[in-house]
Order: C-alpha cells, then sequence, then structure tokens
C-alpha cells in the first residue's frame, strides 16, 4: 500500500521570520518529517498549494478534490490548515465515496520545534492505513467523521459536533 500525502500549507509548514515576527511558506517539511519520524510506510508527496487555510477559496478546494479524485492512491492524507479544515472535509466527504481520506494539521509549526504536527502526520499515517473508506479529520490522536468535527477555538482542540 502507498499513501498519497497532499500539501496544501497550513500550519504545519509555516515557517518564522525572526526580522519580521511573520510567519511564511518556503517548502513542505513533510520528507523531513518521514525521515526523522523513522517511517516505513511507502507515500508519494505532491505540493498542491502552500496557504494559510484562511484564504482557501471554493476553487482551492476543487483543485483538492480533483486531485484525490483523479489519485490512483485510494489512501490519501492532507495537510490542512486547522481553521477550514471542516470546509474542505465536507466538500470530499460528499463526493468522493471510493477512497480513505484523512485530513490533518497542526496548531503550532512544524519549524517552532515543540509542534503537534509530527503527532499528527504518525496518527494520520495509522489512520489511512485501517479505516474504511471515507473522508476523516485527524487532530490530536483523535479521529472525526467529516460529518461531525468541528475546531473549537476556545479550547484550541477538535472535537464532535454533537457531544
Amino acid at each position: 500500500m502507498k499513501i498519497k500525502i497532499i500539501v496544501t500549507g497550513g500550519t504545519f509548514d509555516k515557517e518564522y521570520n525572526e526580522l519580521t515576527g511573520r510567519l511564511f511558506f518556503k517548502k513542505t517539511h513533510i520528507s523531513e518529517m518521514l525521515k526523522l519520524g523513522r517511517s516505513k510506510v511507502k507515500t508519494a508527496i505532491k505540493s498542491l498549494m502552500m496557504i494559510d487555510s484562511l484564504y482557501m477559496t471554493n476553487k482551492d478546494r476543487m483543485k483538492i478534490f480533483r486531485e484525490c479524485k483523479d489519485s490512483s492512491e485510494t489512501n490519501i492524507i492532507i495537510t490542512h490548515g486547522t481553521d477550514t479544515m471542516e470546509e474542505t472535509a465536507k466538500v470530499l466527504g460528499k463526493k468522493i465515496k471510493n477512497k480513505t481520506i484523512v485530513i490533518t494539521g497542526a496548531m503550532v509549526p512544524y519549524k517552532f520545534g515543540s509542534s503537534d504536527g509530527m503527532f499528527n502526520l504518525g496518527s494520520a499515517i495509522s489512520f489511512a492505513q485501517v479505516l474504511p473508506h471515507g473522508v476523516y479529520v485527524a487532530m490530536n490522536g483523535k479521529i472525526f467523521s467529516w460529518k461531525n468535527v468541528k475546531k473549537n477555538k476556545t479550547k484550541g482542540e477538535f472535537e464532535n459536533k454533537i457531544l
């Protein structure tokens, strides 16, 4: 089994400019993270876009949809910004039924050294291998169906919509 990892940006891949104090995108850190985590899972990494999910448009989501739909791999991970992860999950969940898609992200950039990104990526790799076809969000060791997930911005964590 090969897992396709589609990179869309988000906090996962942000870097910090010490001179300006701004976060920016340079390149994805996924290969470095997989190497550091000693992952033995076969992957194909595709950088589709490098944007903050707050700026993601419906056109961007359709680009992600097409990439998933046209992928020969049936097990897919999407790295994504956490602010609009549910919106992308909803678009994919309504349209794709024959693949296992796991969307994940990070609350803290990987380059900060104290990121949750490594754990979330590892969890997403595991979930992508064992879950049935469907679209899911994986954050902090938890898995959520695209139909029942929301980011609790007060707590800074993901939870079920219906508790």
